[in-house]
C-alpha cells in the first residue's frame, strides 16, 4: 500500500467517525439510546444498589422493592450492498472526491459511515459488491478487525479510474439480489446502495425491468428481511438534466453507446419521465414494505442517516 492508498484509506475511516460524532453530537444525545436492551424480569433489590431500575408502581401495591432486570437483545445483523457497475463512476471527473462525490464515492463513504454506527452499536455488518453478478459477499461479523477489513474493501473501490481504459461493467440488480436473498440465511437488514440503472441489453422493456427488480425485492421480504434502497443520483444532471445550451455527446458509461443531442431540445420530456420512474419507483417500494430513499448525491450523509436509524430501530 502506497503514501497515497494510506492517506486516502485514513480519511475514510476517519470521515466516518468525523461524521456519526457530529451527528450524534447535534442530536444532542445517542441516537442508540434505549435500542439494545428490552426489559426480561424482575428480582428483588438488595440493599446499596442504585435505585434507576426499581419499579415504584410494583412497590405501591406489593410494599416490596423489586428491580427490572433486562437482557441484551439479538444484536442486528446488517448486509450493505453497493451497486458497482459502471453508471455508478457518474460523474466520472469526480471519483474519489468526498466534497464533490461521484455515485460510487458517495456509496462507500455513505457505506463506511453506516459500518461506524453499526459498530459503536455491536452489530453484525457485512458487504456485497455487486454489477452483473455479485463480485464479492463478506459475512457479518461485528468486530473491529472485521470493520477495518470492510474499510480496506471499500477503499478500492475508490482508486483512481480511467473510464475510457477500463472494464465496462453492465448491471443486473434483480439477479445479484436474487443470488444474495438465498445466501443470507439469518434475518437481516438489507441496505442497498444503487443508481437502479438497468444495462441496455436488459432495458427493451422498462415496465419488465422493475417488475423483476421488486421480484427480487420480494425474495428478501419473502425470507423475513427488512429493505432500505438508497437510490443514489446527481439530480443536477440526471434528473434535472442542467447542461450548456450547447450541442452534447453523452456517452453510456457501461455500454459506451454515444449520443449527440441539444440538451434545452429535451429537457422538459426527459423531466417528466424521471419524475414518473422516480414516482414508480417509491410505490413499488411501498407496496412491498420496502423502504425507499432517493439520495442526491451533492446533498450530503443526514439523507442516510435518519432513515437507517428509524429502520434500525425497529428491528
Amino acid at each position: 500500500m502506497n503514501q497515497e492508498q494510506i492517506s486516502r484509506y485514513k480519511s475514510l475511516d476517519f470521515y466516518a467517525r468525523q461524521v456519526v460524532e457530529g451527528f450524534i453530537t447535534g442530536r444532542h444525545k445517542s441516537p442508540f439510546h434505549g435500542f439494545s436492551v428490552e426489559f426480561s424480569d424482575y428480582r428483588q433489590y438488595n440493599a446499596g444498589e442504585s435505585t434507576k431500575n426499581i419499579d415504584w408502581h410494583l412497590y405501591g401495591r406489593t410494599d416490596r422493592l423489586y428491580v427490572k432486570q433486562f437482557e441484551e437483545e439479538t444484536n442486528l445483523r446488517c448486509h450493505l450492498i453497493i451497486d458497482q457497475s459502471s453508471s455508478m463512476l457518474f460523474p466520472t471527473e469526480r471519483h474519489g472526491d468526498i466534497d464533490h462525490p461521484n455515485k460510487i464515492t458517495f456509496s462507500v463513504y455513505a457505506a463506511a459511515v453506516l459500518i461506524e454506527l453499526l459498530h459503536r452499536q455491536r452489530d453484525a455488518f457485512g458487504l456485497s459488491l455487486f454489477s452483473q453478478q455479485i463480485d464479492l459477499q463478506t459475512p457479518c461479523r461485528s468486530s473491529s478487525v472485521h470493520q477495518q477489513y470492510l474499510l480496506g474493501l471499500l477503499d478500492n473501490l475508490l482508486q483512481p479510474v480511467n473510464p475510457d481504459k477500463q472494464e465496462k461493467r453492465q448491471t443486473s440488480i434483480a439477479s445479484a439480489i436474487h443470488l444474495i436473498a438465498e445466501q443470507l440465511h439469518r434475518r437481516s437488514l438489507v441496505v442497498l446502495f444503487t443508481d437502479a440503472f438497468t444495462s441496455p441489453s436488459n432495458s427493451s422493456n422498462q415496465a419488465n425491468n422493475q417488475e423483476a427488480l421488486f421480484d427480487a425485492f420480494r425474495h428478501l421480504r419473502h425470507n423475513k428481511h427488512e429493505v432500505i434502497i438508497f437510490h443514489t443520483y446527481d439530480r443536477a444532471h440526471e434528473v434535472n438534466l442542467d447542461f450548456d445550451a450547447r450541442p452534447h455527446l453523452f456517452i453510456d458509461l457501461e455500454s459506451g453507446h454515444q449520443l449527440r443531442l441539444q440538451p434545452d431540445e429535451v429537457a422538459a420530456e426527459y423531466r417528466r419521465q424521471m419524475t414518473e420512474e422516480f414516482s414508480t419507483l417509491r410505490q413499488r417500494a411501498m407496496q412491498y414494505h420496502i423502504d425507499y430513499v432517493p439520495v442526491d448525491i451533492a446533498q450530503g450523509f443526514h439523507q442516510i442517516l435518519l432513515p437507517f436509524l428509524l429502520k434500525r430501530s425497529k428491528q
